[in-house]
């Protein structure tokens, strides 16, 4: 699909950018099955000023980002339905500018390498500190 690369170039290089105290924002999509979790990390986000949509199953965030543009997809490994690495590997054929970052508490499954992932994918290990995901998020943006 060429449309969401081109749609994203005329998003971020138009000057739709968004700061919050000196910083750029994130739109998240972000993948957890785990309603609580799921609750706690947007919440986090959403206090550190990026927008964030959350979805419980990898096939639901498929779906969102078929027809919407993220700057990052923050997505659980292991989940029903469709696993977050399937969900990003179908996510950067959609979109090869989305940052993607893994969140896990099964950090080989990420590393191995019959399940291939997006090369420049990161990886979080559960348990992680907000500030840390926080920052991470930051990282990617001020990379982009």
């Amino acid at each position: 699909m060429i449309a969401f690369p081109l749609r994203r170039q005329v998003i971020s290089r138009a000057g739709f950018s968004r700061k919050w105290l000196g910083r750029l924002m994130a739109r998240i999509l972000l993948a957890e099955d785990d309603e609580s979790m799921r609750r706690f990390l947007a919440k986090a986000l959403e206090n550190a000023g990026h927008e964030v949509v959350s979805l419980g199953q990898g096939d639901e965030a498929h779906r969102c980002l078929k027809r919407d543009v993220f700057d990052i997809l923050l997505t659980d490994i292991v989940m029903p339905e469709m696993d977050g690495i399937e969900l990003a590997r179908l996510a950067a054929e959609l979109d090869p500018t989305l940052k993607i970052m893994f969140i896990t508490g099964f950090a080989a499954v990420a590393l191995n390498p019959e399940v291939p992932a997006p090369a420049e994918a990161k990886v979080l290990s559960k348990p992680f500190h907000l500030r840390d995901l926080v920052a991470e998020v930051d990282r990617l943006m001020a990379a982009a």
